[in-house]
């Protein structure tokens, strides 16, 4: 955007007719020097000034925030979908967890600066963690791109640093404390953010939050702590501990086991032609990995499939887990997680992806430092897009719910610095770098908008205990 051009909300930039939108391109003109496009985004706060990211107010012609969450349900197994209310209803939390559509039309109504990055399109505290690279190093970082789509960066700042009040509150800590991690994970996203637009592009690509760089930051006494969780993970692959949990061996045959609701095959792996089916699934979900990478999953045989429950918002969506095994039995979880379009698209413009599943792999390879080995996408026989990853390799999730208030303000400053670099990594950021300057007044400003939002989150989830009280959304709670 040139300089001195009015800006607009990011649904009014999406272009007419549905366009599919292009992935991040470089910011500030071609041949623009850094400090040039440095400059170009601080021109920007003269027309939108950086307090103004502080406001959120309920708009009057907002859409029911049930029924936008229900628009999903037709898409979903009916069977699970009281699964996925009765796991939002646990808290306002939990519920801020599983309405990221809600969110998505909400940012779309706040003010941006135009620029673009790979968003996470769902970046919640919730959806970082450590995971194991190819390498078997540990990497702390963004583990969750159902949502990935090209959008304003503001979006997915907004959303972590809301995500935060909301989590303190949820510990019993005060609005203080919340806004405050609110302030710290916006201050680390901006610091970080300017550094990496100094940097030479292979070094912002290269560039990654290694488990060394968590130990120097956190507290001698948890360090242990960390240490532990860290050698668990690195010690033996995600399969290898799923196993006896999911699975177990009948009459000499592996398969997984049953536990509904949770767990469950369905009606349809009985079927005389299920197996070769799958077969045809699989081969077709082989050819899009490298030939490396198809030379080790040939190392494998296909034994059973299963339907699984995963997070909150996925609830009801079609997640398959494949069990493998290797000639001397060793196990093999695939994770067949149904893809959808993004909640960013009927307000960032749709994916150039034709194919969902490939939009969240390519997202998810342009953001990340490193990615799941086997990460691929495939089409159902019945035309439905998947993304294909390992169940869970090495993955360590966030204790958040044990979180004090020095442990919720550093691991805010940490989830700033990796959503900045998985932003630098995918666009040209030196004009957003520009835009949030040297000064506090945008991390001010996000310490407001997290607290206006959480009590937004607030709202819409009492709206949805009363939908469960006068009985228009039907919940399961599980024990």
């Amino acid at each position: 955007m040139k300089r001195g051009t009015k800006h607009r909300p990011a649904q009014q930039a999406a272009q007419a007719g549905g366009t599919p939108q292009p992935a991040p391109a470089a910011t500030g003109a071609h041949g623009a020097s850094i400090v040039e496009r440095m400059e170009a985004g601080k021109a920007l706060r003269a027309t939108m000034p950086r307090t103004a990211h502080a406001a959120w107010k309920r708009p009057a012609d907002r859409q029911d925030p049930i029924a936008l969450l229900q628009e999903s349900d037709s898409e979903r197994l009916p069977e699970l979908v009281p699964i996925r209310y009765g796991r939002m209803l646990q808290s306002p939390f939990a519920f801020f967890r599983g309405s990221a559509a809600i969110m998505a039309a909400d940012l779309a109504r706040t003010p941006t600066t135009d620029h673009r990055v790979q968003a996470c399109g769902d970046c919640h505290l919730m959806n970082f963690g450590g995971f194991a690279t190819p390498e078997r190093n540990i990497l702390f970082d963004i583990n969750d791109f159902d949502e990935t789509l090209p959008a304003p960066w503001e979006w997915d700042v907004k959303r972590l640093v809301a995500s935060f009040v909301l989590a303190a509150r949820s510990n019993g800590l005060s609005d203080k404390v919340g806004q405050e991690a609110a302030e710290t994970c916006a201050r680390s996203y901006r610091k970080r953010l300017r550094d990496y637009a100094k940097m030479d592009p292979l070094e912002v690509w290269y560039a990654r939050l290694t488990a060394e760089d968590i130990m120097d930051m956190v507290p001698a006494e948890v360090q242990a702590r960390i240490k532990s969780r860290l050698e668990k993970a690195a010690s033996g692959s995600g399969s290898e501990l799923d196993f006896p949990k999911l699975a177990g061996v009948v009459g000499g045959r592996a398969a997984i086991r049953d536990t509904p609701p949770l767990i469950f095959h369905p009606d349809v792996t009985r079927a005389k032609d299920f197996n070769e089916a799958l077969d045809s699934v699989f081969a077709a979900y082989r050819a899009t990995l490298s030939e490396d990478r198809r030379a080790l999953l040939d190392r494998y045989r296909v034994v059973d499939a299963a339907i699984k429950v995963v997070g909150v918002g996925s609830v009801g969506r079609r997640c398959w887990i494949m069990l493998m095994m290797s000639a001397s039995n060793d196990p093999l979880f695939l994770q067949f997680k149904e893809a959808v379009a993004s909640v960013l698209e009927p307000h960032a413009g749709p994916s150039h992806h034709a194919h969902h599943g490939e939009r969240v792999v390519f997202g998810q390879r342009l953001a990340q430092p490193a990615s799941d080995v086997f990460l691929g996408w495939v089409t159902a026989p019945n035309g439905r897009h998947f993304y294909v990853r390992q169940l869970r390799d090495a993955k360590i999730k966030p204790l958040v719910e044990t979180f004090d208030e020095e442990l919720l303000t550093l691991y805010a400053k940490l989830c700033g610095w990796t959503l900045a670099r998985a932003h630098a990594k995918s666009a040209e950021v030196s004009g957003i770098a520009g835009y949030l300057g040297a000064g506090a007044q945008f991390d001010e400003a996000m310490g407001q908008f997290a607290l206006s939002y959480a009590d937004q989150a607030e709202r819409d989830h009492a709206a949805l205990k009363a939908a469960v009280r006068k009985g228009t959304v039907q919940v399961h709670t599980e024990a």
